[in-house]
């Protein structure tokens, strides 16, 4: 007898519990209020993987949800450098010529660093993959991969990521 009392009531609270609930978000989600909290989480916070220690990042830089593994080395983001949205800095990389957990576990602790100078832009969905030099205000075209050092006032665009043009930087009198 106690058993089915103690199941009676614990159906009905559930069904108490499940409604309120959802007239509460139902009530937040026509106000919108979810749909702003959710924008503001999904789109202006990194990920980090991997120790946070070796992540630098200058406070004038704008990195939105970029994604940085830092596994295999240190990733420094200089100031005025901005990010599109869903980069990738990868130093990880894993040894291909071992098998199942050995090869999830070979991966060097250091040595892929990036470094992506001043006032560079990383262009939404690019892929940076350690080690690499992105140098001062070169672009890197949405979509890329980059692998290896980028020149200062350098764009590039492409699987893998080639040079398409030289910029010309303004002198002070222009």
């Amino acid at each position: 007898m106690y058993k089915r009392i103690n199941s009676f009531f614990k159906s009905r609270l559930e069904i108490m519990i499940k409604r309120t609930v959802d007239n509460y978000l139902v009530q937040y989600l026509a106000q919108g209020y979810f749909d702003e909290r959710i924008k503001e989480v999904m789109l202006n916070q990194h990920l980090v993987f991997g120790d946070p220690k070796k992540l630098n990042l200058s406070e004038t830089c704008i990195v939105n949800n970029a994604t940085f593994n830092l596994s295999s080395g240190n990733i420094v983001i200089e100031d005025y450098v901005f990010f599109g949205h869903n980069v990738s800095l990868i130093t990880g990389t894993h040894n291909y010529n071992k098998f199942g957990i050995d090869r999830r576990n070979d991966f060097p602790k250091q040595g892929n660093d990036i470094i992506v100078e001043e006032g560079a832009w990383i262009a939404s969905n690019a892929t940076v993959l350690g080690p690499c030099r992105i140098g001062k205000h070169s672009v890197i075209g949405a979509g890329a991969v980059v692998k290896g050092d980028i020149p200062s006032y350098h764009i590039v665009a492409g699987i893998p990521a080639k040079t398409i043009k030289d910029i010309k930087p303004l002198t002070e009198k222009n």
